[in-house]
């Protein structure tokens, strides 16, 4: 007994060691995929922000290979966490579709041990995007800033079109009438040059020319043909619109202009970078921000004492004590009003005190705005440090949350696939980086506290993530749309319909002569109800919350007509099928009592806004009720009156 038993447990040990892998291997298999695939969009979108530098620039291959494998680096980081989401989902939504998940279930494997395998490696995929944010991702970022400055400073690609000026060789404005793609060739060329400034401009014409580039690339070699040469020779007078301006009319046969212009693509030096944020590690974020923290705290104070010595002129610099000393010692000596001293002035001394202290109060505004100016641009660059060296966390643990959102969401909803699990992915995602990207800027502006603003996306996941773990560790059906629909039908007073289909195969047929006493007997109960209750009437406020008493007849109603719609659904005929459908359901409390708790009631009708809303409401079943009594009997009689006419025994 004690050999099989350890058998069944070993066994049952390498069955789990097997579905360990096959988990993994499934998960790993998406997880590649999807990697890619987000990494791919997102650097589509990151290449359109630099399509402008990366277009008409003449860039070799070499260029765009070390652009794109940059900004694949700096992008991997945000790829991870919609990549492990959207594996999760569509990993686990695979084994909820095909019932594998359900078979581990059946075994007796809890989903938190299914689970265990995929967290193990979410771990990992944590792990190495922090390492990756701190040693790969600043390096990465910083060629990346060198590569696209440079791109932004490198000149155009020659390509001169026809028929309008090209102006992106510098000082130089060309129009060419038409060219020749294979000899290069322009005919029809004008030239309008203002190296020299506007008032040495220089208008070229010629039938035609080439245009090459130097070896070096660093020069353009422009030859004419057949033209002519004009430049203003009055260069004094700065008048270009005066029709009797002298100039130089020169002809020519054939002559070769070189143009500066410098083709070469050159790189930046990447140390000019090395100070933002970005392009640090987390060493040498925390070594910047205490260099920053001794920077703002020497700036604070340096200002404070510029301030209290200059603007509140605790001693002018010529050693003479501040007038405002003065008023204040003759004010306490002799107990004389300022207004009284002020008065005592002639005009021209009051002039000049008005002067002074208006001078004063701009230079206070302006050496203000400038000491506003350099704290400001400290206190950014201070944030920047701290709010990149909490990203590096919140970043890395973004992929741990989005295991624990996706895998659950894959587990309840059990769809697999490109489809609803793409969709949903997307959603969480957008909602994720809209939240992070919105309290990320109220950080960066200073608005919010900066562990507040980066941590925030990551206390949102957080319980969302532990609420689906706990829903499908305890099979709830948490995306049940029927029981959604239910709740809402309750809460907004939604008439539930009664959706009946004809039997196919009937055991016991209906008694109809004891349905027509019932029936009968049914639609009596209800007309003598509707006289004695008034249900049209309002009902009583204090009754209603502070006085509960069951209705009794209308639960004795509702339980009949469920039971003569049990037996009349064993009927063959369509007409009495459709007139069951088409009874009402009724809600046999609605009408008495907003709560079936008494406390609740109680306490609804003392908070008088929210009682009379609920009060209200209860009416409105009272009149309903009164309605669904009345269709009842008409419906029995419809009912009474079909069995008659078909001569049902």
């Amino acid at each position: 007994m004690y050999l099989c038993s350890q058998i069944h447990i070993c066994a049952h040990m390498r069955f789990i060691k097997k579905l360990d892998i096959f988990i993994l291997k499934t998960y790993l298999q998406l997880f590649a995929g999807t990697f890619f695939i987000c990494l791919f969009i997102f650097m589509m979108q990151f290449m359109w922000r630099y399509v402008e530098e990366l277009i008409g620039k003449g860039l070799s291959w070499q260029v765009l290979v070390q652009f794109f494998y940059y900004s694949g680096l700096t992008l991997v980081p945000l790829s991870l966490p919609l990549a492990v989401l959207l594996a999760s989902l569509i990993s686990f939504g695979n084994l909820g579709e095909r019932y594998e998940l359900l078979s581990m279930k059946a075994a007796g494997i809890p989903l938190v041990r299914i689970l265990q395998p995929v967290c193990l490696f979410a771990i990992l995929v944590c792990g190495g995007s922090f390492y990756f944010q701190n040693k790969v991702a600043p390096e990465a970022t910083k060629q990346l800033a060198t590569l696209v400055w440079s791109m932004k400073q490198k000149s155009p690609e020659l390509e001169i079109p026809e028929g309008i000026f090209y102006n992106e060789i510098p000082g130089y404005n060309l129009f060419v009438e038409q060219k020749d793609p294979e000899t290069g060739m322009l005919y029809g060329v004008m030239i309008y040059s203002n190296t020299g400034g506007y008032d040495d401009a220089e208008i070229v014409l010629a039938d035609s020319a080439r245009l090459q580039s130097t070896e070096d690339k660093m020069h353009l070699m422009l030859t004419l043909y057949q033209g002519e040469r004009f430049r203003n020779m009055d260069t004094k007078s700065g008048d270009m619109l005066r029709a009797n301006v002298p100039y130089m009319r020169e002809s020519f046969i054939s002559e070769v202009d070189i143009i500066p212009f410098d083709g070469n693509f050159n790189i930046m030096d990447a140390n000019l970078f090395s100070g933002n944020a970005q392009t640090k590690n987390l060493t040498e974020i925390n070594r910047g921000i205490d260099s920053l923290a001794h920077v703002v705290d020497s700036t604070g104070h340096a200002t404070y004492n510029t301030m209290q010595a200059s603007m509140l002129m605790k001693k002018l610099p010529d050693g003479h004590p501040d007038s405002i000393q003065v008023v204040e010692k003759a004010m306490a000596e002799d107990a004389v009003p300022f207004d009284t001293l002020y008065a005592a002035l002639s005009d021209d001394m009051k002039s000049k005190a008005w002067k002074n202290a208006t001078t004063k109060a701009q230079n206070m505004q302006s050496e203000c705005d400038f000491r506003k100016m350099l704290t400001e641009d400290l206190n950014r660059t201070f944030r920047r440090h701290r709010m990149e060296a909490h990203k590096k966390f919140t970043l890395s643990l973004a992929c741990l949350l989005f295991f624990f959102i996706g895998a659950p969401l894959g587990a309840i909803i059990r769809k697999g696939g490109l489809g609803l699990p793409v969709v949903i992915s997307v959603v969480i995602f957008i909602f994720y980086y809209i939240v992070n990207v919105g309290s990320e800027k109220m950080a960066k502006t200073g608005e919010w506290n900066i562990f507040s603003g980066i941590w925030l996306s990551t206390m949102v996941l957080l319980p969302i993530g532990i609420f689906l773990t706990n829903r499908a560790n305890k099979d709830s059906v948490v995306f049940n749309i029927e029981g959604y629909r239910a709740f809402f039908q309750k809460v907004l007073g939604l008439r539930a319909k009664r959706r009946l289909n004809r039997k196919e195969v009937i055991i016991n047929e209906p008694n109809y002569p004891q349905i027509t006493q019932d029936l009968e007997q049914l639609s009596a109960d209800c007309a003598a109800y509707i006289k004695r209750a008034r249900l049209h009437l309002i009902p009583n406020y204090w009754k209603l919350f502070f006085r509960y008493h069951q209705d009794k007849v209308v639960v004795g109603i509702s339980e009949r007509l469920e039971s003569l719609v049990e037996q009349l659904h064993n009927s063959r005929d369509a007409v009495i099928l459709a007139r069951i459908n088409a009874l009402p359901i009724l809600v046999p409390d609605a009408h008495t009592r907003p709560f079936s708790n008494p406390r609740r009631n109680i306490a609804a009708g003392v908070f008088f806004p929210l009682g009379l809303l609920l009060f209200f409401r209860v009416w409105r079943y009272r009149l309903r009720l009164w309605k669904d009594m009345q269709e009842i009997q008409k419906l029995s009689k419809q009912i009474i009156d079909r069995i008659r006419d078909k001569k049902y025994e």
